[in-house]
This record gives structure tokens, C-alpha cells and sequence, in this order.
């Protein structure tokens, strides 16, 4: 028996008329008829009264009405309720930050949460010299990450923040007292990079190898996470950039940060490996590409910001 069959039957037992009936199917008339007269011969009799003016069923129509509608209806709600299922997302997301999950870190998560209150969102600090090691690991799902993203095999969403950067110093080096540099002004400052499998774009971020206009700018010590490079800032061994937000996380009274002018913005968005892409992943990017938008320019850069 064929389950187009029933529905047409029984969408037809409602209409009495086959265009109306074709109309709701998305059927031709044609094929109504079609499939009703398979259904009658299947069955063996004829379950409606066809003339060139109406429609009516049977007696033995009524009789197969009566039966199929309370299976029909419990059938039709299985496959709703599975269907239902199927799209709710359960289990562990695990998510990949840099360095410290801020207000809009979390708040992804909250929304992603309650979109979804059958997967729990577990924050996975990520190393900033290897951003994407756990990623193709597998021991993150997804992760926050710079962008633009150069890696053929991972994906990414589209952007989710643009800030600032901050340069910072050591309390008693010359410059900690300054309203602002200039990115020029780096040729003169030995910038701390980093030690790790992160790429050649990741490094040029994190400590640009020159001034926009070309000016080489020297190399302090490499370190593998924030608070390294922290603390070599505080020991006056060179100077490190920070994204603003970072910044603001990290206030301590040996680190002075100075807002640096014309370098690139810092971008952030997600990543995750092309070939381990999940309906988990996905409502999560969506979830934070919506607080995003929530937090648009206009409503505070503080509170907008989704970065390390």
C-alpha cells in the first residue's frame, strides 16, 4: 500500500473535488485520478462515486474512511514527532576560545543553550601559538578564531566583530604613558611573537614583521599563550599587541596597553574542520552570528565584541 495513496484518499474524502484535492497535494488532477484508481484496485471496490457533477464516497469508502483516519493520524504524528527529533540537538558542543572567554563568549554559549537545551556547551581554552591544532585533533568542535581564514581544510562564518588593537608595555618603558601610537611607531618597539604551529598569517597578526609602510619591525622573545607574553611585557622584555578586548580582560599595574592607529582591524569569527561539520556546529554559528547582529554598531563596542 502506498502512503501517497492514503493521503490522497484522504485529503479527497475532504474535498470531494479532484482539482481542489490536486491543489492541496501539489498534484495534477490526473494524478489523483491515477492513484485513486490504483488504491481501488488494490482494495478491490470503488470507494468514491465519480460523475461529471460531484463527488461522493462510498459506502465502502465511509467504511475504509472511518478505519484508516485514527491510523493514518497516529502514523502522520510518528513521523511529525520523529522529524521533531531528529532536529533537536543533544549531547556536547565543545567550543575553542583564545586566551579569555568574554561576555559575548559566553553569551554565544547562553544563546546557543537555550535555543537548544539538550546540548551542553563545554569551553575549551585553545593555545594562542596553535589555534587550530585541537580543531583537526578533534578535541574541539568548533572554534573563535581570527580571520580572514587561509586553511583549505577548515570552514569558517562570516565576521563577527572588527576592534582595535593595543599595544602593551611595560609600566616603565617610554611610551606606557602615551594617549596612542601610530603603527609606525613599532619600528622602534620589539614586539614579542609567538613559538608554535600557529601559520605564517596567524604569527604576521600577532606581531607583524613590519610597519604598513614597510619599515622592518624587531623581534623580542616568542612565547605560546597570553599570559607569557603578559608576563615578558611586565619584565619590560618587549612589547606585545593585544586586541582591545584582550586588553581590558587583562588590566595589572606592571602592564600599561596603548591604542595603536593604522593596522588592519582585528576580525573574529568561528572555524571548524569542512569534514566534521554538524547540525551542532551549524545552530552555534548561527546562534552567535545572531547575538552578533543583536550587538550591532550603535549598542556599545564593549558589549559587541566576540574575541581572545
Amino acid at each position: 500500500m502506498e502512503f501517497r495513496e492514503l493521503e490522497c484518499f484522504l485529503v479527497l474524502s475532504e474535498e470531494l473535488h479532484f482539482a481542489r484535492t490536486a491543489e492541496r497535494l501539489y498534484l495534477s488532477p490526473g494524478r489523483v485520478s491515477q492513484l485513486m484508481r490504483s488504491l481501488e484496485s488494490r482494495i478491490g471496490g470503488r470507494l468514491f462515486d465519480r460523475t461529471s457533477r460531484r463527488v461522493r464516497l462510498t459506502p465502502l469508502g465511509e467504511r475504509f474512511l472511518a478505519d484508516l483516519r485514527p491510523a493514518y493520524d497516529g502514523l502522520a504524528g510518528a513521523v511529525n514527532r520523529a522529524r521533531t527529533a531528529a532536529r533537536e540537538l543533544t549531547g556536547v558542543l565543545r567550543v575553542g576560545f583564545l586566551a579569555t572567554p568574554t561576555d559575548v563568549v559566553t553569551g554565544s554559549v547562553r544563546a546557543f543553550e537555550r535555543r537548544n537545551p539538550g546540548c551542553a556547551v563545554e569551553l575549551v581554552e585553545v593555545p594562542l601559538s596553535d589555534p587550530f591544532g585541537r580543531l583537526r585533533a578533534g578535541q574541539v568542535d568548533v572554534t573563535f578564531t581570527l580571520l580572514p581564514l587561509d586553511e583549505p581544510d577548515l570552514a569558517g562564518g562570516g565576521e563577527l566583530n572588527r576592534v582595535g588593537y593595543t599595544l602593551g608595555l611595560s609600566t616603565r618603558h617610554p611610551l606606557a604613558g602615551r594617549a596612542g601610537i601610530a603603527a609606525e611607531e613599532l619600528a622602534s618597539v620589539p614586539l614579542i611573537g609567538l613559538d608554535g604551529p600557529a601559520p605564517r598569517s596567524w604569527h604576521e597578526r600577532v606581531a607583524p614583521s613590519v610597519t604598513p609602510s614597510g619599515r622592518p619591525i624587531p623581534r623580542a622573545g616568542r612565547v605560546t599563550t597570553t599570559q607569557e607574553g603578559l608576563t615578558q611585557v611586565a619584565l619590560g622584555r618587549g612589547g606585545m599587541l593585544f586586541c582591545a578586548p584582550t586588553a581590558m580582560q587583562h588590566q595589572r599595574p606592571d602592564v600599561s596597553f596603548v591604542p595603536v592607529t593604522g593596522l588592519p582591524a582585528s576580525i573574529f569569527g568561528l572555524a571548524w574542520v569542512k569534514n566534521a561539520e554538524s547540525a551542532a556546529v551549524r545552530a552555534f554559528g548561527e546562534a552567535a552570528a545572531q547575538l552578533a547582529a543583536e550587538r550591532a554598531p550603535g549598542q556599545g563596542t564593549g558589549d559587541r565584541v566576540l574575541v581572545a
